[in-house]
């Protein structure tokens, strides 16, 4: 969870550096977390596909200063070459803005200038980190793990009255809830897809009408499967937390917990050092 939000925040006021970084630490630690690969293939690829399309528009997009951009040599270019046949130095001025382009791709109405560059950087990095962290601790930590660790870090929060137990209880249900929206969805999907059902002879009504009948029934399915797993839990004895509450995991830190704390910190010593951003 301190990865997590390490990886959520450290991307703020950083340079594009530190942005590409973290894109390629995570792809590291899916590759070392051994998830399968039909999975993170899955989940990464369409991503991957969004922040390249981010980075692209982006890119090729106005930047939005709404300036005639002047090129920094003297348009005359025989001041230039009196510059160079002359015994004097060339000026510092000249020579190091000598190779500076503002611009540094222009073909017809595609453009790409450095801000509109740095700028389409920012953002797909942004994208892919923000979306795909969280995807990759969900992959990697049970819901039981997670719920666990919050209730943890929550207890001090009990002495504002506040439901811990309750809270946690709900986001464990709300987890292991989601598969379930995502199987039915599937399965209504699949019942419609079979029937072969000729959409252009339905014409724009009748595919309404037809989704808004398969939606009426997921949302049916899915209240009834909200039913049976709260008649499950009372059957089960879940009544209250003072009554009956089940211990998850044993939270105590072992050695690799050690290390990932000791890596983290790394982690934030060199995000001050090289990543932050230098206005």
């Amino acid at each position: 969870m301190g990865w997590l939000m390490s990886f959520l925040s450290s991307y703020i006021i950083a340079n594009n550096y530190w942005r590409v970084f973290l894109v390629i630490i995570l792809i590291l630690i899916t590759l070392f977390a051994r998830i399968p690969l039909r999975v993170w293939r899955q989940q990464m690829g369409w991503l991957l596909v969004l922040s390249v399309m981010v980075l692209a528009i982006s890119a090729i997009s106005p930047d939005g200063l709404g300036i005639d951009y002047q090129s920094r040599l003297p348009l005359n270019e025989k001041i230039l070459e009196q510059i160079v046949t002359s015994s004097q130095p060339l000026p510092k001025a000249v020579e190091s803005h000598q190779d500076y382009h503002y611009v540094l791709f222009h073909a017809g109405i595609f453009k790409i200038n450095r801000y509109s560059l740095d700028l389409a950087i920012s953002l797909s990095t942004i994208v892919f980190t923000l979306i795909y962290s969280t995807n990759l601790y969900l992959l990697t930590s049970t819901p039981e793990e997670i719920t666990s660790g919050m209730e943890s870090l929550m207890q001090p929060l009990k002495r504002l009255k506040l439901p811990i137990t309750e809270i946690t209880l709900t986001l464990t249900l709300s987890l292991r809830f989601i598969p379930l929206v995502l199987e039915e969805i599937q399965n209504l999907v699949r019942s419609v897809m079979t029937r072969a059902i000729n959409w252009k002879k339905l014409g724009f009504k009748g595919a309404v009408k037809v989704w808004l009948i398969v939606g009426e029934r997921l949302l049916e399915n899915l209240l009834l499967r909200a039913e049976q797993m709260a008649n499950a839990m009372v059957v089960r004895g879940f009544t209250s937390p003072n009554t009956h509450k089940v211990e998850w995991n044993s939270l105590k830190l072992q050695k690799r917990d050690w290390l990932a704390l000791t890596l983290l910190t790394l982690f934030w010593i060199l995000r001050i050092a090289v990543g932050t951003e230098v206005s």
